[in-house]
């Protein structure tokens, strides 16, 4: 991929915040994608206090609508960004592109652990990498980054509300499984906020997490384990 060093290892946090501003003017809100015949899932396992500064990365591909496992890839880098809330992604996109890299299949659509639009530039790893691959990806977190629910979210699976943020909407905030707590759903590249809440929930299985990425999070904290790191942190 031909692409400007600094979208993927800048040299401090000025050109990172720059290369952010960059690549959120390039994230497309609406739906492009094509017919979705495979699903990703994108997830990395690391620990911040490890000595090695290791990031695990695993990408997943599903069949759809079976949601079956048929390809899966990881990578194992050491990080050049700090852990600093808001640039994780600059920690986790060049080991998720190792990994991409050797896929044998590609997916059609992307859902990553994480954010996408949801961002204070408007650029979590879910718009980070769902640009510098050009492919349809959606942010799929566990946690909020900026934004609060817009109203009282239900308890029941499949109530949502609006994340709200400076007067706008960043995404949704989406429960997927009763007395769990919800997700964060937001765009990442080449789709609509609503098309983003509708294909999370279409993956889901039961689990809190969508399928993909229950499935990507298993393998990236495998691969982890496999090298002898304890303690994975969360995905922004």
């Amino acid at each position: 991929m031909d692409l400007p060093p600094d979208w993927i290892d800048p040299p401090d946090l000025a050109t990172a915040r720059a290369a952010q501003v960059a690549l959120a003017a390039r994230v497309v809100t609406e739906d492009a994608l094509g017919p979705v015949r495979r699903i990703g899932g994108v997830d990395i396992s690391n620990t911040r206090f490890d000595p090695e500064n290791l990031i695990f990365a695993a990408v997943v591909v599903l069949t759809w609508p079976g949601l079956e496992v048929v390809a899966s890839a990881s990578a194992v880098r050491r990080a050049t960004m700090p852990y600093i809330p808001g640039f994780l992604g600059f920690r986790e996109v060049p080991a998720l592109l190792e990994a991409w890299a050797t896929l044998g299949e590609r997916p059609d659509l992307v859902l990553v652990d994480g954010h996408g639009v949801a961002h204070p530039r408007g650029l979590g790893i879910a718009s980070h990498l769902g640009v510098v691959l050009d492919v349809p990806s959606i942010g799929v977190a566990k946690s909020p980054l900026v934004g609060r629910p817009e109203g009282e979210l239900g308890a029941e699976p499949g109530a949502a509300v609006p994340l709200a943020w400076k007067g706008r909407a960043l995404g949704t905030v989406l429960r997927t499984r009763r007395r769990s707590n919800p997700l964060y759903i937001s765009p990442g590249h080449r789709v609509s906020p609503a098309a983003a809440v509708e294909w999370v929930q279409r993956c889901g299985t039961g689990y809190r997490l969508p399928e993909p990425t229950r499935q990507a999070h298993l393998a990236a904290n495998a691969a982890r384990r496999a090298h002898g790191v304890a303690k994975p942190e969360a995905s922004e």
